[in-house]
């Protein structure tokens, strides 16, 4: 919505643009009119529309053209004022004044112009059938008003119009000489029905016209008033109801009636609501809100934007396989302007034998865009309408911008739920079947990718501890020299290479000896095609050794050969290392089965911490008087028994790692 409205007058001498200003300003015809009044501004709240409106006169024998010139450039709309006694004022309206305005006007914004016939109480008859014909031949005229500032008749009515023609312009919508809405306009309430029809049933049902209603114009349709508009369509078109709702022909009859009517405020209010600007595209502010990310931070979908993507999904998945098909995915994304995800998606998440990105991977894709390009996510989630549909302020509302990675490693805990893990080897030393593997593809059908289908990403779910998290995998290009700030910046590191190839090792030692040996990035050596015969490696040292040198973990043989779905182990390790970096973890099978996975589960888990808490505000409140923490034999007693626990304790945690 515009800030403000401009309102210019022209027209020939004499024929009244001055005291209609006055007469709308004092509501009283001027006794004494000068030859021009001074700019009026009339505030918002006098206003229908809540606009602030600024009317401006112009006169031939005060200003130059050059002035002229400049008024109308500034415009929002123009009125001409013709006398309907004055013939010659009539035809002055297009043999100078159209020409002269659409010559001094940008073409591609175009200017609405009101005829305003002024004087009409000094004759008997209309001059709308000398106007109607001007009407038709200059498509940038909004309106006639006949008018007589003498008698104050139709001068609010006036300039309610003028502000009417620039806050709900019929030009956009509309084409009278077709009688019919314009493609960009049907395309955008195309948009808009898809986006409400909550079930994907090609209707708007009674509780979806109602949410409609509310999200428009803040107020529920009553049931009669509902039942009226339906038998309004019902009369005029066939198939405008369908099963007691509305389909897509009568969402439109409507519109096309409302603008037929006079009443396009109704449909630009509708538009406007979904995101649209004058020019009926998707505003700039609607797709990409404010969103502030820190240095450091990352970004991801909280708890309420995976539920309004699980319902998109569930609108869309017609034969309820958990999995969308080439055209569900096609119907999803019909609300878009383009195509968003490529083909390289596939292989980029989990899809089902068909090749169909399932439930799991379809999130993924989602975790993945808010992760990589957040302001890409922001306009997928405006084009499917999150603000309105899950009733908040803007797309930003869905999203979560973690904490610095620095204050986590304090802390020596995360809230976080995406972690990335760059992954570098040689070429040939398997990187990308390594990330198809996650994906549950092995050798065999990671052969059937094409090419120019390859992805440098792979993203999916494994679990620590428990708790689900997502693993980004990243291919990094094997360039040794030109290694970006992009490249470096993840939360493990992945060194992939070929036991089968003696001079792949090398690439991955001087990876990490030049660019992570002295960083906190945690990293892990992943020996790939364990499946062929191993080949001493042409270092100055075993891989095994280079690792105890590094504190790092012993290589993790791993291979993708396999008859099933490769083994996810792996990837569970190297979640574990990426989420608890301060560790140095004693176990890397995280199995969840074994004495440490079952300790870490224990102490991770709610109930100790739900009886840590309570035992401490016990002993706190019951135990522990003003006098006592200000007695040193208290503290004395509490560091004896707080040492006598922690040596305790690391006994019973030897013993029961002892058997391993």
């Amino acid at each position: 919505m515009r800030k403000d409205v401009r309102i210019l007058l022209v027209g020939e001498p004499k024929v009244g643009k001055t005291s209609l200003i006055m007469s709308l300003v004092s509501e009283e015809f001027p006794e004494v009119v000068p030859y021009r009044a001074e700019e009026i501004t009339i505030p918002a709240d006098v206003t229908p529309e809540r606009v602030p409106t600024h009317i401006v006169d112009y006169s031939e024998a005060e200003q130059t053209d050059e002035q002229l010139f400049q008024e109308i450039s500034k415009a929002n709309v123009i009125c001409i004022v013709y006398s309907v006694n004055n013939k010659k004022s009539i035809e002055k309206v297009t043999s100078h004044w159209i020409p002269l305005i659409i010559e001094n006007t940008d073409k591609d914004s175009r200017v609405p112009l009101i005829l305003v016939g002024n004087k009409s109480d000094l004759v008997e008859h209309s001059s709308m059938e000398t106007i109607l014909p001007i009407m038709n031949q200059y498509s940038e005229i909004e309106t006639c008003v006949e008018c007589s500032a003498k008698n104050l008749k139709n001068i609010s009515e006036l300039f309610y119009y003028a502000q009417k023609a620039v806050l709900h312009p019929t030009g956009p919508l509309y084409c009278p000489e077709k009688k019919a809405m314009k493609s960009l306009c049907v395309k955008a309430l195309t948009r808009i029905f898809k986006v409400s029809d909550l079930d994907n049933d090609g209707i708007l049902n009674d509780n979806e016209l109602n949410f409609f209603q509310r999200t428009c114009f803040n107020t529920p349709l009553e049931p009669q008033a509902l039942e009226d508009v339906k038998n309004v369509v019902r009369k005029n078109l066939n198939d405008g109801v369908c099963n007691d709702g509305l389909s897509l022909k009568g969402f439109l009859f409507l519109h096309t009636l409302f603008i037929q009517r006079g009443r396009h405020e109704t449909t630009w209010t509708v538009l406007r609501r979904f995101g649209y600007d004058d020019d009926l595209e998707l505003n700039q502010d609607y797709l990409f809100p404010p969103l502030k990310i820190p240095p450091d931070c990352t970004t991801e979908l909280n708890h309420n934007a995976y539920l309004f993507l699980q319902s998109v999904f569930d609108k869309h998945d017609k034969d309820r396989d958990c999995a969308l098909s080439p055209e569900e995915l096609a119907d999803l994304f019909d609300v878009f302007p383009y195509m968003p995800w490529g083909p390289d998606v596939n292989n980029t998440v989990c899809t089902n034998d068909q090749g169909w990105i399932t439930y799991q991977g379809y999130l993924s894709q989602w975790t993945l865009t808010t992760y990589l390009d957040v302001q890409r996510c922001l306009e997928y989630l405006g084009y499917l309408g999150y603000s309105i549909i899950a009733e908040q302020e803007s797309q930003a509302a869905g999203i979560t911008v973690t904490r610095d990675k620095k204050i986590d490693l304090q802390k020596k805990q995360t809230q976080r739920s995406v972690f990335r893990c760059n992954v570098f080897g040689d070429i040939g030393s398997g990187k990308s079947g390594f990330l198809q593997a996650f994906l549950g593809s092995n050798l065999m059908r990671q052969k059937m990718i094409r090419e120019e289908h390859r992805s440098f990403y792979a993203i999916n779910t494994t679990y620590v501890y428990g708790q689900e998290k997502y693993l980004l995998l990243h291919e990094v290009f094997p360039d040794f020299d030109y290694l970006s700030d992009a490249d470096l910046a993840c939360d493990i590191v992945c060194l992939v290479y070929d036991v089968s190839n003696p001079y792949s090792f090398e690439y991955c030692a001087n990876v990490f000896k030049q660019y992570f040996m002295d960083s906190k990035t945690p990293c892990m050596m992943i020996a790939t095609k364990s499946d062929l015969p191993e080949i001493k490696q042409m270092y100055g040292c075993s891989p095994l050794e280079f690792c105890r040198r590094h504190k790092m973990p012993p290589p993790q043989s791993y291979t993708c050969n396999t008859a099933a779905a490769p083994s996810r182990d792996i990837y569970t390790k190297l979640a574990t290392m990426a989420m608890y970096p301060h560790a140095r973890l004693r176990c890397m099978c995280t199995c969840n089965r074994c004495t440490f996975c079952l300790c870490q589960n224990f102490l991770n888990s709610e109930l100790l911490q739900t009886v840590r808490a309570k035992l401490y505000a016990v002993v706190l409140r019951r135990h522990v008087s003003q006098a006592d923490l200000k007695s040193s034999t208290f503290w004395l007693r509490a560091s004896v028994g707080a040492t006598v626990f922690a040596v305790l304790g690391f006994a019973m945690y030897r013993v029961l790692l002892k058997p391993r």
